[in-house]
């Protein structure tokens, strides 16, 4: 994907359409579950901080880890399959720099796709992680339409050989989790850990209401932004460098 800067910063929503209701997991449920000992609070606020600076131009180890840790490769065609995490790349029409990021749900504070989502299947955790509930969600689309970001993806097809902590099904609406799984036992998310391995280190994840933490004292000493900050949707994924 290319667009101009411009464009980007003001990117829209997708097309509504209509879906059946299709029954499985309740997502809501396994995204509240973690050890008995430690609830999801909103004394937590999880977020991810991109280095744009640090971000290779051709570089995709962020997509295919996402695809790779969620199943997004399996029993789907090419031109159809979902999209939890993409790379856009933005050409300033005034000097000609390129430069390309990751672009994802923003895990939003106040999620537009959940203020209109009919049934409550889109929801936000109190730590700030926004899902969607598979077992209710009607397959509407509204979400989609309604996320500036163009982040949620919609599942055409039949899935098999899924994995039990990421429940997916066809005629639902999904979108990045932030690896909630990961992330309920301790570890970071799958695109994290990539980019690491890779040696790009683009990619920052942990709590951003915890001072101690990496991404707290990089976005309270470092310039970074939202995008769209005129929605004023105060977004738990931030970008340097843009």
């Amino acid at each position: 994907m290319s667009i101009d800067r411009r464009q980007f910063l003001t990117v829209g929503g997708a097309v509504l359409a209509s879906a059946a209701l299709a029954p499985g997991m309740r997502l809501i449920e396994l995204a509240q579950a973690r050890s008995r000992d430690e609830a999801v609070t909103s004394l937590q606020r999880w977020g991810m901080l991109v280095d744009t600076t640090r971000c290779a131009v051709g570089c995709s180890a962020c997509v295919t880890a996402c695809n790779k840790e969620n199943g997004l490769e399996q029993n789907v065609r090419l031109d159809i399959r979902p999209q939890w995490i993409r790379t856009v790349t933005l050409r300033d029409e005034h000097t000609g720099y390129v430069q390309t990021l990751p672009m994802m749900c923003q895990h939003c504070e106040e999620p537009p796709c959940a203020d209109v989502c009919p049934t409550g299947a889109s929801f936000r955790r109190a730590d700030g992680i926004v899902l969607v509930d598979r077992h209710i969600c009607i397959g509407c689309r509204y979400c989609m339409m309604a996320c500036p970001y163009k982040a949620r993806s919609f599942v055409h097809e039949n899935l098999t050989d899924q994995r039990a902590d990421i429940p997916r099904g066809k005629g639902t609406v999904e979108a990045c989790t932030m690896c909630v799984h990961r992330v309920d036992e301790g570890r970071i998310p799958a695109c994290v850990e990539a980019c690491n391995s890779d040696g790009g280190k683009a990619l920052t994840f942990g709590d951003i209401k915890d001072p101690a933490s990496e991404i707290a004292k990089r976005l309270a000493t470092q310039q970074s932004e939202e995008i769209r900050p005129d929605l004023a949707l105060d977004t738990g994924v931030r970008y340097q460098g843009l």
